[in-house]
């Protein structure tokens, strides 16, 4: 499973420009499955997305098709980790035991 944080590089006004492509491109991702869960950051310096396991190199495909990153308005961090503890809800999204 993996953390992304998403870093602002440009004003708010050039973020609010391009948000709705951004929530358009989140909507796809969510559709196929590959996010749980995303929202802004507070104070409003980026947001966060929640992505389900899947190769990294597919990660990194689908944060390359971002209308921000490909505008050059956000940088990511990308945070991998093995979710081996969850609420009932997200279960399903759970790492066996090692």
């Amino acid at each position: 499973m993996y953390v992304v944080l998403l870093d602002y590089a440009a004003p708010l006004d050039q973020i609010d420009t391009y948000l709705p492509d951004h929530a358009e491109w989140l909507a796809v991702h969510y559709a196929e499955g590959h996010f749980l869960a995303s929202g802004r950051r507070q104070p409003r310096t980026g947001g966060v997305i929640i992505a389900r396991a899947m190769p990294r190199g597919q990660l990194d495909a689908i944060l390359a098709s971002d209308p921000f990153v490909v505008r050059r308005l956000v940088r990511y961090e990308v945070i991998e980790f093995s979710a081996t503890r969850t609420a009932p809800a997200l279960a399903a999204y759970a790492d066996p035991a090692e």
